[in-house]
């Protein structure tokens, strides 16, 4: 069956609108879904006012025997389009089939086109007019109708899109609001975190000084040292400039002071005193000082069991920081321990040195016999031991000499070492020689102060005699010059030291000694070191005494002084030194 065609001529609107009409029935014959048809006569519709508009077209329709249907329509905007009747129609938006028509002059004339009654198998197509306007107003309404319903279903669907898209969307805010609560909630605890982090830095700081400043105050018994201590510790980080006052110092008296000052040392209480409350942690506020109204002032007591005295701060600052006030309380408190101590310690020092200097009497004047002694206390520690020299003529004329050192250091060790010296004078009067006195000291020491010992060197000169009776008791051997600068060490085996648990007897050794020798009697800290052994000491001592001069020897004050010097090139010793020294003489 071959094609059918019709070609209508479109000279005005009744003419657009039959043809629009008997194409709306050609259209519903292909069986298209309505919204495809309403979409395709709206565009047909919009196409062929333009064409009367522009004074009228040529519209030519061709139904294929498969089916298609392809409208053409000429004028100035020319048109075509193909229409499938099984397959949905293409939108007049996309319109994937229409083609732009040649020009009007060149399209044939409605004479050229083959008559459908010269082909005998075509279908007619049906004339413009034959389509009741009526009915196909009415199909056009249906259709309308099924694009409306379409459009509501749509409108429905975009709806409900619209709610999802508020809920989503009211969802995604709610999202965004946790999630800025939790960035806020976040930030607080980082800033939180960081003020953490920065107290515990503060106060880690804070107890590094507190426990620095409290070594270095304790580190010295010297209470001056300690008051020149406190402002160094202090100044500038912790105040603007720092005061100290005992309440015992008659040097500076108390109306001299700020009256917070005065407040603390009487109360025992800290005193803040400012143009503003301070509101310190255990603190009590006053009005501010007249020596400075604008500053504040901190004023600690310095307590031990008692208060030691005020220590008075001016702000580095505005103002006092809490903490900080925390950490100047203890340090207050600790130095006024460390002060405590040290002024007890100075007055143990003092009562014990004026004892040992009550021992260490002056030597007497012999026929034969010079003698010169030096006492040097250790640079360390107490200042005071049990180290002492003694020298006394006896009933026959003889002169003993005596060196000794009592273990330990303080008040104890000088009075035992009182009692040594008292009970060996004792039984020297008795006429006992050097090992016998020993021999009586150490059953003495053993019962009456057990655990204590001491070391002891006796020496006897008889005057008109060349030799010299000896003895010692654990002591450190004596060294011998003879008047030619020989030099030897008196290291005869001595006896054990006083007070060792056991029964002991003594033993006397003698030794020749011309005229002009020199005898050095001493205790061990002369000659012993940490760094080195005694022997290395008591070599030392020896060159020392075999160097000395004619002018030295002629004066056993000078000889002294200068065995001295070499002994002690390091300053310091820790322990007490003892040195006497006995020249013979022609009588």
């Amino acid at each position: 069956m071959t094609a059918a065609r019709d070609t209508w001529t479109i000279a005005s609107a009744a003419d657009a609108a039959r043809a629009r009409a008997g194409l709306a029935r050609l259209v519903a014959d292909t069986g298209a879904p309505a919204l495809d048809r309403a979409r395709f006569l709206s565009a047909l519709g919009v196409r062929l006012r333009h064409a009367v508009d522009a004074g009228g077209a040529e519209l030519t329709v061709t139904a294929g025997p498969d089916g298609r249907l392809g409208i053409a329509l000429g004028g100035p905007e020319p048109w075509r389009h193909t229409l499938v009747r099984s397959g949905a129609l293409p939108g007049p938006q996309d319109e994937p089939h229409s083609e732009a028509m040649p020009d009007p002059q060149d399209a044939p004339h409605a004479d050229e086109l083959p008559d459908p009654q010269d082909e005998p198998h075509a279908e007619a197509l049906p004339a413009p007019q034959e389509a009741p306007l009526a009915e196909a107003l009415l199909s056009a309404d249906e259709d309308a109708a099924a694009v409306l319903t379409s459009l509501a279903e749509t409108e429905e669907l975009l709806r409900l899109h619209r709610e999802e898209l508020h809920q989503t969307n009211q969802g995604v805010l709610a999202l965004h609001a946790e999630l800025e609560a939790a960035a806020l909630a976040q930030r607080d605890l980082l800033d939180a975190e960081r003020a953490a982090r920065a107290e515990a830095e503060n106060a880690r700081r804070l107890l590094t000084f507190l426990a620095n400043a409290s070594a270095v105050l304790h580190a010295s018994l010297d209470h001056e040292d300690i008051l020149r201590r406190l402002p160094e510790l202090l100044v500038p980080e912790y105040a603007r400039h720092v005061d100290v006052w005992l309440v015992d110092d008659e040097r500076t008296p108390p109306g001299d002071r700020a009256a917070a000052t005065v407040t603390a040392a009487r109360t025992g209480r800290p005193q803040h005193a400012g143009p503003h409350p301070g509101q310190l942690p255990g603190v009590d506020d006053l009005p501010a000082s007249a020596l400075f109204p604008d500053r504040p002032l901190l004023c600690l007591p310095l307590g031990g069991r008692t208060v030691q005295g005020v220590l008075t701060l001016a702000a580095p600052g505005e103002r006092f920081d809490p903490d900080t006030t925390v950490m100047l309380l203890e340090l207050a408190r600790r130095a006024g321990i460390a002060l405590e101590n040290a002024r007890q310690y100075e007055q143990h020092r003092d009562v014990a040195e004026a004892l040992q200097r009550a021992q260490l009497t002056d030597l007497p004047a012999v026929p034969g016999l010079d003698l010169a002694a030096r006492y040097l206390p250790a640079t360390h520690g107490l200042n005071i031991g049990g180290d002492w020299y003694d020298a006394f003529s006896q009933p026959d004329g003889s002169v003993l000499t005596v060196i000794g050192d009592v273990t330990g250091h303080g008040l104890r060790a000088a009075v035992i070492m009182g009692q040594l010296r008292t009970a060996l004078r004792a039984y020297a009067v008795e006429g006992n020689g050097p090992a016998r006195i020993l021999t009586l000291l150490h059953r003495m020491l053993r019962h009456q102060q057990p655990e204590l010992y001491a070391t002891c060197a006796i020496a006897r000169f008889t005057p008109g005699e060349p030799e010299v009776v000896w003895a010692a008791a654990g002591h450190p051997p004596a060294v011998a010059r003879d008047p030619r600068g020989e030099v030897r060490v008196l290291d005869a085996k001595p006896g054990i030291m006083l007070g060792v648990p056991l029964p002991y007897e003594y033993e006397e050794h003698t030794v020749e000694l011309p005229a002009g020798s020199v005898l050095a009697l001493y205790t061990d800290g002369l000659v012993e070191r940490r760094a080195a052994g005694i022997d290395v000491g008591i070599d030392r001592l020896a060159r020392a005494m075999q160097v000395l001069g004619a002018a030295e020897l002629a004066k056993l004050d000078a000889a002294a002084d200068a065995l001295l010097r070499p002994m002690l090139h390091d300053s310091e010793h820790d322990d007490d030194i003892c040195l006497l020294l006995c020249r013979t003489t022609i009588g």
